[in-house]
């Protein structure tokens, strides 16, 4: 066959499988998404590593040999072979992605009673792809660095030592694979999920991302606090919702002995009864401590949803309490009483 041929072979090749694979893409994103709305998504996220795989692939088997020179010829198919290792690696991962993303995105819609399941289900799931990814990119470099001959001589008298390298490399990787172990172990022992309610180093925030090597906290204020996996499986923490996201939320007031509490629990009630973030659970007013200064200490409390509605709605109890006894019963301020000596009538 001569070279034109050979190189018209080639560009035919490449270009069927480009065709093929455009012909895969547009079915999984038109009739093929109208029953599953996922699969254009899917279709869009895969196209490139799929174009890029095709290319190299057809390229790889349909070179023409005879119009190149022995070591040319030997240069070209060891890159070709890496990049038929690359591109493949990069098409399974954003297949698994893909194929991971609409389960994840419904965990994630999850309300009510099932939301801390789900948080946990889509934790594990995670966590798990991350590791799987993470495998993956290992294999396909260990792949690719032993097609090289160095690399591959190099392979075998690591082998001969495997008990020297097997303990240099366990020291060298020890925090990372201490942070590995530690996030499998939060996960699938219930102890943290995504959205839980923390509170580490003294900040109240919640887990925005749980990776294989840190997890990331986002406060109350905005901030990211970033702490490896490791902190969390060797020291204690809060977590407001591990077993329910259900919180309960207190107020304290100090008043005078002369507020009528029964009055004051009663407002209470009507307020919480009108406020949308109250879930109907749990409420109480009863004065809690006798204060040496003469005065009592009333403490409210009331149950929300969820920590951030419990936040809110403890300020809007606090506020209303504050403007009912200030407007309705002044008398009941706090006072400070001191007694005074009587003025002593010589000059």
């Amino acid at each position: 066959m001569s070279p034109f041929h050979q190189w018209a072979v080639l560009a035919a090749t490449v270009t069927a499988a480009v065709v093929a694979v455009e012909v895969v893409r547009r079915l999984l994103a038109g009739p093929l998404s109208r029953r599953r709305p996922g699969m254009r998504a899917a279709a869009r996220r895969c196209a490139y590593p799929g174009f890029a795989t095709a290319v190299v692939v057809s390229v790889h088997a349909a070179l023409p040999t005879s119009s190149l020179g022995v070591d040319t010829e030997r240069i070209a198919r060891h890159a070709l072979w890496i990049g038929v290792i690359g591109t493949t690696t990069w098409l399974v991962l954003r297949i698994a992605y893909a194929l991971t993303d609409p389960a994840l995105t419904r965990l994630g819609r999850v309300e009510g009673e099932r939301n801390r399941r789900a948080r946990r289900a889509q934790t594990q799931m995670l966590l798990l792809r991350r590791i799987a990814s993470a495998i993956v990119v290992v294999l396909a470099v260990g792949t690719a660095l032993f097609t090289f001959p160095a690399v591959r001589a190099l392979g075998a008298g690591v082998l001969a030592s495997a008990g020297v390298a097997g303990l240099v490399v366990g020291i060298a990787a020890r925090p990372m694979l201490g942070n590995l172990f530690a996030g499998i172990q939060l996960a699938f022992s219930d102890a943290l999920r995504l959205d839980d309610v923390v509170v580490v180093e003294g900040e109240w925030g919640r887990i925005e991302e749980l990776t294989l090597s840190n997890v990331v906290v986002r406060t109350w204020d905005e901030r990211r606090l970033i702490l490896p996996v490791s902190y969390f499986a060797e020291n204690p923490f809060e977590n407001w919702t591990r077993h329910e996201s259900r919180v309960i939320g207190s107020v304290l007031i100090h008043v005078d002995w002369a507020v009528p509490v029964d009055d004051l629990r009663k407002k209470l009630h009507e307020f919480l009864s009108d406020h949308p973030l109250w879930d109907r659970r749990e409420w109480v007013l009863q004065v809690t401590e006798v204060l040496p200064n003469g005065l009592i200490q009333l403490r409210a409390l009331m149950s929300a949803a969820d920590s951030a509605s419990a936040w809110d709605l403890r300020c809007d109890v606090r506020e209303r309490l504050v403007s009912y006894i200030r407007d309705e019963h002044p008398d009941a301020l706090p006072r400070f009483r001191a007694d005074m000596p009587e003025p002593d009538p010589t000059p």
